[in-house]
């Protein structure tokens, strides 16, 4: 069996959770973090190496907390996300304080990573059907060859994502007929306001949508093969930056979006039906530690996990 990679995207800054570093919080009963209930899930699927993309300066707090403990069960490796990590003849814009993006962070992998490896938020929940779900179709389906990128994503229906603690920013999917990915838009603001989806475009307008669309919560299976794609999107992405633009991201759904109009990727939507939760919010804590009390007594997982 070929070999597959978990790459856990936690470099986040948290802002919207009170200060803290969301992706450490405790949720479970024995100081089990939302992290590990994701890798529990997928080496349960079959994934044999995890790679936490992280900050130099959360290095420490992060290896005491979850690292150390994941490297006594799989094989570990890191990469980090800094400002400062450019392509050469590009300099750090001044006074740009936020990370660069999903993109870039999933970049750092390189040269970590050749094999297909499936990427996720460190502060999501998904559940363990996606992880199958890639993970097979990433071992028995996915080409490695061929001027097309194969890709496959999780797909969850959008009302499974919502918060009860405020709006959300979800990849919005157009599918096609043969359950292949047209476009994914980023869509901000979504909640359920009095039984009514709301929403909002980037600028800030409302726009419409539907609660039993397909959505993506940056849960990707990619060939090794994508990181190219990546590395040579960048330049042009920091080449198009406006002056004094300090806070445009790099993001993968985009990069994405852009393969697929140019004919340069399939995207394959393997349909979850599990239900997100998470900790976008300080507020949204009680109700993950409350979930994962339910799945535990339910049997989904043991109470100590390792």
């Amino acid at each position: 069996m070929r070999d597959t990679t978990l790459v856990i995207m936690a470099a986040g800054i948290g802002s919207r959770f009170g200060g803290g570093i969301k992706q450490l919080e405790p949720v479970g009963p024995n100081g089990e973090i939302i992290m590990d209930y994701s890798i529990y899930d997928a080496l349960q699927a079959g994934f044999n190496k995890v790679v936490f993309i992280i900050r130099r300066d959360l290095e420490k707090d992060f290896r005491e907390v979850v690292g150390n403990r994941i490297e006594k069960v799989t094989h570990v490796k890191y990469a980090y996300q800094e400002l400062d990590n450019l392509p050469e003849g590009f300099v750090l814009p001044e006074g740009r304080k936020k990370p660069w993006g999903t993109g870039q962070a999933v970049l750092s992998v390189k040269g970590l990573v050749n094999e297909p490896f499936m990427v996720i938020n460190a502060d999501d929940y998904y559940g363990k059907e996606g992880f199958k779900k890639i993970h097979e179709y990433m071992v028995n389906e996915m080409r490695d060859e061929g001027d097309c990128y194969d890709l496959c994503m999780g797909g969850f229906i959008l009302s499974n994502t919502l918060s009860e603690n405020g709006g959300v920013t979800r990849g919005v999917c157009r599918v096609d007929e043969k359950g292949c990915l047209e476009a994914v838009t980023e869509t901000y603001d979504i909640q359920c306001v009095d039984g009514q989806m709301k929403a909002a475009d980037v600028e800030g307008n409302p726009v419409p949508v539907d609660g039993g669309c397909y959505a993506s919560m940056n849960m990707w299976g990619l060939p090794g093969a994508f990181l190219n794609e990546l590395e040579a999107g960048f330049p042009e992405f920091l080449s198009g930056l406006k002056e004094g633009d300090i806070k445009s991201e790099y993001l993968l759904p985009g990069v994405i979006n852009q393969a697929l109009a140019e004919g340069k990727a399939t995207v394959k939507v393997l349909e979850t039906p599990d239900k997100w939760f998470g900790v976008t919010y300080r507020e949204d804590k009680e109700a993950v530690v409350n979930s994962l009390k339910a799945l535990i007594a339910s049997g989904a997982y043991p109470e100590k996990l390792w």
